[in-house]
């Protein structure tokens, strides 16, 4: 059974704390955070140990995992402290998207992990939804022949006006990653962004891509709509035909071509997620799954080189809208910031 710790307890830190009890193989034993009060209600809902300090958490606690979830400037500047205290002690650890708000600070957590052989993942969840896995089967096994394009929104609403790109560094790496798990490597980037009347951040965000393969791609973000609606929209389409996500988990619809015959999986027939939140319980899931299987650190799905790929494309399309939209390779990110 292996032991887990939470850091970070606000909403998603509890999330993490309830699907720990809630998942086999796996046992919540401590959580920490620095406000001794959020500590202590944690501590007590969850019926478990609570912590101010990671570091003395990690010597009185026999911990395998620790799950990250800590915010600061644009959800992930304080990200890099306790998830580098934990790889140091040698703990499996999962960091909240982003992995850090810095590449450079990414770039080292990873680095990190690999010297001491631990696994490092993110948050990726949106990917850890039926929907997405039956819809990358219908990718892995050709039934859409060769990928031609990529195209995905995801707008919520969210009046944060902390940084200029608070809405790409912090929302989009869900994104980013999703685009990549169906199409690949991204290559070069162009952004367009506008600010909402009233607004001082770059709230709503027009980006095209290319990949790798020679498919292109478009992502529309914006935090300027309105929450209730469903929130994310996948679309890809091949040589063969194409298929349509809608609302991250709720509906994947395959329309091939030169038949009239659709494919549709609801989530209610896929597994029936109880809602949106299930999708951090899956990722929760896997990766316990992965330990517990002994996958390799360089193998194991949504890890922090992943979510690293993700942010030198936001990082990519952030330079464009600087450069007046110009095209920008994202190679020429990787040893840079």
């Amino acid at each position: 059974m292996l032991k887990a710790a939470v850091v970070g307890l606000r909403n998603i830190g509890k999330l993490h704390c309830r699907y720990y009890q809630e998942i086999p193989n796996v046992t919540l034993v401590a959580v920490c955070d620095l406000d001794g009060k959020l500590a202590e209600a944690a501590a007590l809902e969850f019926g478990v140990k609570s912590y101010t300090d990671l570091n003395m958490l990690l010597e009185n606690e026999e911990i395998d995992v620790v799950s990250i979830a800590t915010g600061g400037i644009e959800n992930g500047s304080h990200h890099f402290e306790p998830a580098m205290l934990a790889i140091e002690k040698g703990k499996d650890v999962l960091v909240e998207k982003p992995l850090s708000n810095q590449l450079s600070e990414a770039r080292e957590m990873i680095t990190f992990a690999k010297e001491k052989g631990v696994r490092l993942a993110c948050n990726l969840n949106h990917r850890f939804a039926p929907t997405a896995h039956k819809a990358k089967e219908w990718v892995t096994q050709g039934e859409l022949g060769a990928l031609l394009y990529v195209n995905m929104k995801l707008t919520i609403g969210n009046p944060n006006e902390s940084t200029p790109w608070i809405h790409l560094r912090a929302l989009h790496p869900h994104s980013i990653d999703v685009m990549r798990f169906f199409g690949g490597e991204i290559q070069r980037v162009q952004a367009f962004m506008a600010k909402a009347p009233g607004r001082t951040v770059w709230s709503t965000a027009s980006i095209n891509m290319e990949f790798a393969s020679g498919a292109v791609g478009h992502l529309t973000g914006s935090y300027d709509m309105d929450s209730r609606h469903p929130i994310e929209q996948c679309e890809v389409a091949g040589t063969k035909g194409r298929f349509v996500i809608d609302d991250v988990y709720n509906e994947v619809t395959y329309y091939p071509h030169g038949r009239s015959e659709l494919t549709v999986m609801r989530n209610s027939v896929l597994t029936g997620m109880e809602g949106f939140n299930a999708t951090f319980k899956n990722r929760l899931q896997t990766f316990i799954q992965e330990i517990t299987l002994n996958v390799s650190p360089d193998d194991i799905t949504g890890s922090g080189s992943e979510a690293l790929a993700a942010q030198e494309v936001i990082e990519a399309a952030i330079r464009s809208q600087q450069e007046n939209g110009a095209v920008i390779e994202v190679n020429t990110l990787k040893q840079k910031n």
